[in-house]
Parts: C-alpha cells; structure tokens; sequence
C-alpha cells in the first residue's frame, strides 16, 4: 500500500496544485527562513570552514575544503543572492567559494563536480566573473584524469577493494565535462559525459527503473565485475538518494544534448521512484529497507528528486505528463516545509530534518545535510523560473 499511496494523493489532488505562471506562495516564506537560517550560521562558521551536517545540538559540523560537500554551504549562500538580489549574499558566497579554488585540481575523486559547480558554477551563472569560468575549465580537466576510456566512465573512488567502482552519484558531475565542452574546453568532455551516462543506463539501471547504487568495472576489458551498494540497504535493493541523483542526473544530460535516450532514463527513474513514495512524499531512505515503516525518511533524497523532478517536467512533450512531473515535485516541496520535516520552531541550524547521510554506517542519520537544504533551494528557484 504504501508503494502506491503518493501517486493516489497526487492524482486525487490534482486540483489543488497550482498551474505553471501562477504564483506559489510558500518558496517565499521558505527563502525568508532560509536567510535567518543562513544568516546565524555564518556568525559561527569561518570562510573556511563549510557546513555539512548538524550536530546534536543543532549546529553545523564544519568541514574543510577537501570534503565531497564543501561546495554546498556558499552555493546555498549563492542561490540566496539569486532570490534575493542582495549584494551582501553575493559577497558572503564569493569568499567562501574562494577556499574551494584549490580543489579544481583534486584529481583524487569525482566529487570535484560537485564541489566546484555548486561554488564556483553558480558563481559564474550569478555573476559572468571570467576568473570563475576558468577555474571550472580546470576542474573538469581534473575530472577527465578519472575516464578510462576502456571502461568509458569516470572512476568514483579510490578506496575500497574495487577495482573500478562507479556509482549513480557520479551522474551529476558529468555537468563539469558538458558545461566545459560547451565554454571553450576540450570538445572530448562532452563525449566523456555521453558515454559514461549510456553505461550508467546499461548497468546500474534495473529493468524496472530501479538502480543499482554501485557499479565495479574490470580496467583491463570494461566488463562488469560486481554490482551493488556501499550505502542501500542490500545489494537488489534501491537507495533512495541514489534513485534521485540518476533522476536530476539523467534531466540534466537531457537539457545539455537534447538526446532522448536520456529523457527516456530520467522518466523510468522518477516513474519508480513516485510509486514507491509514502503519502507524504518523503522517501525512506532505502526503499526496500527491512523495517519499513518503522526506518529512517530521507529530506534530502527527496529534496534531490524534487529539483530533478522540475527539471524533466520541462521536457516532457505531453502536458499531462509535464504537469504530472511538475506537480508531484510541488507536492514534495510542500511536505519538506512543513511539519515533521521543517526546522522551523527547532534546534537545527539548516532548513530539512530527517536526513540520512549513510545508514549502514550510522553515519549522520537524522539531521540537517547540508546538500539536502541546497537542492531544496534549487528546486524552489527552478519553480519560478519555470
């Protein structure tokens, strides 16, 4: 029952669901808490020091520069200068981009991506700043130092006993390599990103739209060694935070090509992905783990669908269809900024509760993350853009 009950409120509620071009009310209210959020963060919080997680007292654990998430504190503050147009917000991101420079040449992990667009990419989006635009050049040289063109992917990790492990997130990074082919880096990026999103298709999806979390490759032929999870709940099941990248992975290789075997990927994803979502619209955080309904939501596997969901409703020929898309992420950003999910009125120093980092390792489970409170924000300025 509970695999089938968002789709049912959705389709019975369809009514309620504002149109595209009409105003929505509660992004305001959300971007309001958001700047007060933001604003007592960085009272504690040095320039180099990049909120990740809250702790238990509801304040940020800070990170530096090198971790997968840095990039996401001062790309909220970014995505704050957008809505408000406030040059203190735009100031505020720029120095705390500036202690994410040095990792344009991490060639150490497919998380430069992630740390350099969400900083600097926004950077350049928000501002045309030139000095921006070549620090993204030089992250994505430092990615293609991971594609093998035997395997034709980009390698995920370092650790670990794989031999070439790839995972679902990678998706989102391949943005590096198409937004530099298409500024005046190496053309070959783009055909990098191409190839490693068809194997993406090819081996971590399931025939039913699931996906696998993980992916080992051999080096020497590019055959498939293993497949699995490092962070689901078991090998066959779906991590629903990997479900989501390959949604807002696929949308966003769509918008770059315009190649249909990509829009095609992105709608078998968010298809499973929705009928599987409790009535309220926030997933577990594994949709197969054993003790449901009694485990852990994930905020920011939802807020991550949701941005992808918005996207891909965009370049859904049939307007049913469109809206459909349109209106489940609405219908999901609806439930993050209420009750249980919002801080509002609690201890948290972030906007989401109810994250989970990595249950498996009982690693930053049920708190703020800090890339959960990004998409969200993304997800919310892409509404009104749209």
């Amino acid at each position: 029952m509970i695999k089938t009950l968002f789709w049912g409120c959705l389709l019975a509620g369809a009514g309620s669901v504002r149109a595209p071009g009409q105003t929505l009310t509660f992004p305001i209210r959300c971007f309001d808490f958001a700047e007060q959020q933001m604003s007592h963060s960085i009272t504690y919080l040095d320039p180099d020091q990049h909120a990740r997680s809250t702790l238990v007292d509801g304040s940020w654990k800070a990170v530096d520069a090198s971790n997968w998430a840095s990039g996401f504190f001062c790309g909220c503050q970014w995505l704050l200068y957008e809505w408000t147009g406030a040059s203190d917000w735009r100031d505020r991101a720029m120095t705390w981009s500036a202690d994410l420079e040095g990792q344009k040449n991490d060639r150490g992990s497919h998380d430069v991506g992630f740390q350099i667009l969400s900083s600097f990419g926004n950077g350049y989006r928000l501002t045309g700043d030139p000095s921006y635009r070549e620090v993204i050049l030089d992250a994505a040289e430092s990615l293609a130092s991971r594609f093998d063109p035997t395997v034709g992917c980009v390698r995920s990790w370092d650790f670990g006993s794989w031999q070439f492990p790839v995972i679902i997130d990678n998706l989102m990074n391949l943005e590096l390599f198409l937004w530099a082919a298409a500024n005046g880096g190496d053309p070959q990026y783009r055909e990098m990103a191409i190839s490693h999103a068809r194997r993406t298709i090819e081996e971590h999806v399931r025939t039913d739209g699931s996906t696998f979390h993980v992916v080992d490759f051999d080096p020497a032929d590019g055959s498939v060694l293993w497949k699995g999870t490092h962070q689901g709940a078991a090998d066959g099941s779906t991590w629903a935070r990997g479900q989501a990248w390959g949604i807002a992975g696929f949308a966003m290789m769509h918008r770059y090509t315009r190649d249909r075997e990509f829009l095609v990927a992105a709608r078998r994803l968010a298809d499973d992905f929705l009928k599987r979502l409790p009535a309220d619209g926030v997933p577990y955080w594994d949709f197969d783990a054993p003790g449901i309904p009694d485990e852990p939501r994930d905020t920011s596997a939802a807020a991550i669908a949701a941005a992808g969901l918005i996207e891909l409703s965009g370049f859904v020929g049939r307007a049913g269809d469109s809206q459909l898309y349109r209106m489940a992420a609405i219908r999901i950003l609806k439930s993050l900024s209420s009750a249980p999910y919002w801080a509002e009125g609690s201890i948290s120093d972030g906007l989401l509760l109810h994250g989970v980092g990595n249950r498996p390792s009982d690693k930053e489970v049920d708190v703020t993350l800090i890339y959960g409170d990004y998409y969200f924000l993304e997800a919310l300025l892409r509404l009104e853009n749209r």
